[in-house]
């Protein structure tokens, strides 16, 4: 029976969790096997990691995709990829340079089916804000991202936090150009309530301030780093309010796709990996009821 996704928030898994055992063998059909093992359908990955042969796209590796994802009910959820503004040691790319690359991924996503892009832009400081010219970056390629149906989207991720300018500009990009093209990645890592390690201090955005950023939101990276027991959902993230969290996103009727994100120890320890990944799997069937 082939999988059909609920309308709301899906679970997925971006294949950047397992990006310590690829370098030591494991396959894309591996994580794509444990993914239908945990029911997660929703897959990410990243261009540069995941695509054999990447810069090119070969029709060898698209026919691999296609018949993984048919095997294994596997739906393309976010592609990542990046505007490398630092490609050159002593200059900052031209925005037709940087179109030229966009271009070619807007290409491969599309043609192994994702809509979705984690639009990675290139920052200048330790908040994360981009080139001051990410405006004309993303007007000029938005005419290919029409033509291949995709839509660019800068990932906010702690310590960036929903109310800072950089946010509140992207979205006043859109409501100025009514681009359909362009939008945000949330990674939950912009509510965690972990200190900061050389600070002490607490830097996050509350779980209902995402509501006014719904409209904007058409993928999240549902970062995790440390999965702890817990009574109520079997499993809970230490720092993460996963329960308040899906819970905006379901009773604002968000429809997208979060993929796991697994950023804590041991990421090279498979079996340790695979039980930390069912855990959160778990905790977010518990809280979605599905």
């Amino acid at each position: 029976m082939k999988y059909v996704p609920e309308k709301g928030p899906k679970r997925g898994v971006s294949i950047y969790s397992y990006s310590d055992l690829f370098s030591l063998g494991l396959t894309l059909e591996d994580c794509f096997k444990e993914m239908q093992d945990m029911g997660a359908h929703g897959v990410e990955i990243l261009a540069n990691s995941h695509i054999d042969g990447y810069p090119e796209l070969t029709d060898e590796f698209l026919e691999k995709w296609w018949s993984l994802c048919e095997k294994y009910e596997i739906i393309p959820a976010e592609y990542g990829h990046w505007i490398d503004g630092r490609m050159w040691a002593d200059r900052m790319l031209t925005v037709d340079e940087a179109v030229e690359y966009l271009e070619r991924d807007f290409e491969y996503a599309h043609k192994l089916g994702f809509h979705c892009l984690r639009t990675k832009q290139t920052v200048i400081n330790g908040v994360l804000d981009p080139v001051e010219n990410w405006r004309d970056i993303i007007t000029a390629a938005t005419p290919a991202a029409e033509k291949y149906d995709v839509v660019m989207l800068p990932e906010i991720h702690g310590p960036t936090i929903l109310e800072q300018q950089m946010v509140q500009d992207f979205c006043e990009y859109v409501d100025k150009t009514g681009t359909k093209s362009f939008g945000l990645n949330i990674d939950f890592s912009v509510f965690s309530v972990q200190p900061n390690r050389r600070t002490g201090e607490v830097r996050n955005s509350k779980p209902e301030a995402l509501k006014d950023y719904l409209p904007y939101v058409k993928c999240c990276h549902a970062k995790f780093t440390s999965m702890v027991p817990d009574d109520t959902y079997m499993f809970r993230e230490e720092w993460i309010p996963y329960p308040e969290i899906l819970k905006v996103l379901q009773d604002n009727n968000w429809d997208g796709w979060m993929v796991a994100e697994y950023e804590g120890k041991n990421r090279g320890d498979e079996n340790y990996l695979s039980e930390m990944l069912h855990q959160h799997q778990i905790l977010m069937k518990n809280c979605l009821g599905y």
